[in-house]
């Protein structure tokens, strides 16, 4: 699933060199932290959230099919 959040997120920056993602192992749920270019934050996030919506629906799905809960947080 870190593969999954890293290549979505390179498609989306100017700067794929910049991306980051942190695997956080917890009881029950992992958490993947998501740390980008100074530039690019908002094209992670989209308008209103939008794109960030959409990676975690897809992130959440494979998880699912996984049999385990992921969650993603946006980092400056």
């Amino acid at each position: 699933m870190k593969d999954l959040i890293e290549y979505i997120a390179k498609a989306l920056v100017d700067n794929p060199d910049m991306v980051q993602v942190r695997e956080v192992e917890g009881e029950k749920t992992t958490v993947y932290e998501l740390r980008v270019g100074p530039g690019d934050l908002g094209k992670v996030i989209g308008k209103r959230g939008r794109t960030a919506r959409s990676i975690r629906t897809l992130l959440n799905a494979a998880a699912t099919k996984a049999g385990k809960r992921a969650v993603l947080e946006i980092l400056e």
